[in-house]
């Protein structure tokens, strides 16, 4: 029930005519998605370079959202060369947390304490990844904005987020994210590690996942009819 009653403001997450965005693009015109991450690079004083995968968290911080698992492996995660850009206010721990990552890494972390709805649209669309590891998620909107403009989610099998992302099968070439079904950090990490060498490795399939996620459909009409044939049928 959690995946039928999801849906979005599909006109105000249009990369096609978002302002808040550097560059506007379309599933034909993906390359400028790589644009609006090296402008985004050089605005919050990251290393700039289109070909490092950049992982958005756009997020309450909060325990429900599976914050703890991120503490726990981002040491380790940050040995290899990705970058992560954190949006949200929540318990303090998880704000000091982020703050500290982002002074030791500062080439790698940006952490953007505060509420800023211009600066998520622009991650949601710079960004190769966006990670939801939530412990429990009723509904889940970060997940489905992401896709809108080609950004591959990663995320927990739990509610919302496993009704909305179809898993990437290998052997088919079908899906719109990666996900993960513990709540355990190191199973994460696993779902990170493997989005990250699709990334590299197989830029055709990465293509083709960030076409898939852009063109599903989670606007509100297709929410509310298939709401509607839970009653009819």
């Amino acid at each position: 029930l959690s995946g039928i009653l999801n849906g979005i403001d599909t006109k105000q997450y249009d990369p096609k005519t978002d302002p808040n965005l550097y560059v506007n693009f379309t599933p034909k015109t993906m390359e400028k998605k790589a644009e609006n991450k090296t402008r985004l690079q050089v605005d919050l004083g990251l290393k700039v370079d289109a070909d490092v995968p950049m992982i958005g968290l756009i997020s309450r911080l909060t325990d429900q959202k599976g914050l703890d698992l991120v503490n726990y492996i981002l040491h380790e995660l940050l040995q290899d060369e990705v970058q992560l850009v954190v949006l949200g206010v929540g318990q303090r721990q998880y704000e000091d947390a982020f703050r500290y990552f982002a002074g030791r890494y500062p080439e790698k972390v940006s952490a953007n304490i505060c509420f800023d709805e211009p600066l998520s649209h622009k991650i949601y669309a710079c960004a190769d990844m966006v990670l939801v590891p939530s412990l429990f998620e009723p509904c889940g909107l970060s997940q489905m904005i992401a896709m809108r403009y080609g950004t591959v989610p990663i995320v927990r099998e739990t509610g919302g987020l496993k009704d909305t992302v179809q898993p990437y099968n290998q052997f088919t070439g079908e899906g719109t994210g990666f996900t993960f079904a513990n709540y355990n950090a190191h199973e994460m990490k696993d779902a990170v590690e493997r989005a990250v060498r699709v990334y590299r490795e197989q830029p055709e399939v990465w293509t083709a996942l960030m076409r898939s996620a852009m063109t599903a459909d989670f606007g509100f009409e297709r929410s509310a009819e298939e709401y509607a044939r839970l009653y009819i049928d």
